[in-house]
């Protein structure tokens, strides 16, 4: 699962209503914006400018925003359930409903790797990504991200 250092119950979006793949981000870059003290825009034109090099949706109705800003302290994220998927332009076509965003300072090299890997890793299962979809309630949510797994064969 994920570390409760990543994530908190104010990052957690349990039934985000948008239409578009750029509404999404933009919803979930504001919440990013009151957790982080950065303003919306910033956080919001650095993932769009990392979505131009690709898409971020990995597959089965999963996708991991993320960017890295300067004035950013540490590393964090902010996950969205999706009320309803929307289009963003996965590999495999599969709407997205399951969204993580990853902001992490400039210096965080290794660091946002590894969390980026940490993330996709939890999110491939398709158990718990189904558990998420099953739940509106940011508490159960944000318990199911950042409890230990009973075991967790890599």
């Amino acid at each position: 699962m994920l570390h409760s250092d990543l994530t908190n119950a104010e990052a957690i979006l349990p039934a985000l209503k948008v239409n578009t793949k750029k509404q999404a981000i933009q919803e979930i870059c504001a919440r990013a914006g009151v957790i982080s003290g950065l303003t919306e825009r910033e956080i919001f034109n650095a993932v769009l400018q990392r979505e131009r090099l690709g898409s971020t949706g990995v597959g089965a109705g999963v996708a991991i925003p993320h960017c890295k800003l300067a004035k950013v302290r540490g590393i964090f994220g902010i996950f969205a359930r999706l009320e309803r998927p929307v289009d963003f332009d996965a590999q495999d076509g599969v709407p997205v409903d399951l969204v993580f965003l990853l902001v992490a300072p400039e210096t965080a090299g290794a660091d946002h790797l590894k969390a980026l890997a940490r993330i996709a890793r939890v999110f491939r299962d398709a158990s718990f990504a189904s558990r998420l979809r099953a739940t509106r309630d940011v508490a159960a949510l944000y318990a199911m991200l950042t409890q230990a797994p009973a075991s967790h064969a890599a």
